[in-house]
């Protein structure tokens, strides 16, 4: 508890003192995960409701793999983006090891089956009734879609917020691919990490708490952008 009230007060202290390298770990950590969430999103939204919606042959093994990404371990991921972006890989000629870049590739890998996984099964939610009714009132197939993804359009925030929160708390992707250097690559997971090894738990708690306290601020946007903010009276 002692550690913990330390960490809580280093980290105001933190922040009140403007400290750089916090503020350049949370930046680049928005930057990053950011990025890699507008492209998760623009790949996985469209798939999982193209999972939730069709039928077709090989639809239960796409969503079995779909099921298996979202439990891909990220040191697994970090491991193959490594593979492919070394000197020796195929991708190598791009120079993107070691920068946010391939920090950004390494994340979207993980939150696009998050996404796809959370969002097909909020369009699985959907009443079968209402697709048959849009057809039967001439609807296309686009619109009829659309349509069902605005019903599920609370399923839908949910996978965009569990892409979020896989990808900004992850660590051992991003340590592979970006390093954890200084001024370049070091985001607020692998800085806690660093400062855990080198036994400055004060500093690694007060990144944990700011960490911490960014899910939440985020999430309760979210719920106050749903309306769903007001606590339900019993």
């Amino acid at each position: 508890m002692n550690d913990l009230g330390t960490g809580l007060m280093r980290a105001l202290e933190l922040i009140a003192g403007g400290d750089a390298g916090l503020w350049q770990a949370i930046t680049l950590s928005f930057q990053v995960s950011g990025v890699a969430l507008i492209f998760a999103a623009i790949g996985g939204l469209p798939l999982g409701a193209w999972l939730g919606l069709g039928r077709f042959r090989g639809q239960g093994l796409a969503i079995a793999l779909i099921y298996t990404g979202m439990g891909l371990p990220p040191v697994v991921v970090g491991l193959f983006v490594y593979l492919f972006l070394s000197r020796q890989g195929p991708f190598g000629f791009l120079g993107w090891l070691f920068t946010p870049s391939a920090m950004i590739i390494a994340q979207i890998i993980i939150a696009l089956p998050l996404i796809a996984g959370f969002a097909m099964a909020a369009v699985m939610g959907v009443d079968p009734d209402l697709r048959r009714q849009l057809f039967a009132l001439g609807a296309t197939s686009t619109q009829a879609t659309i349509a069902v993804v605005k019903e599920a359009r609370v399923g839908v925030v949910v996978s965009l917020v569990a892409g979020f929160g896989g990808v900004i708390s992850e660590v051992g992707a991003v340590m592979l691919v970006g390093g954890n250097i200084e001024g370049s690559t070091r985001v607020l997971t692998t800085a806690i990490v660093l400062e855990t090894r080198q036994g400055q738990f004060d500093r690694a708690i007060a990144l944990g708490v700011i960490l911490l306290a960014i899910s939440f601020i985020i999430n309760l946007a979210v719920l106050a952008m749903q309306g769903r903010g007001t606590p339900v009276k019993s």
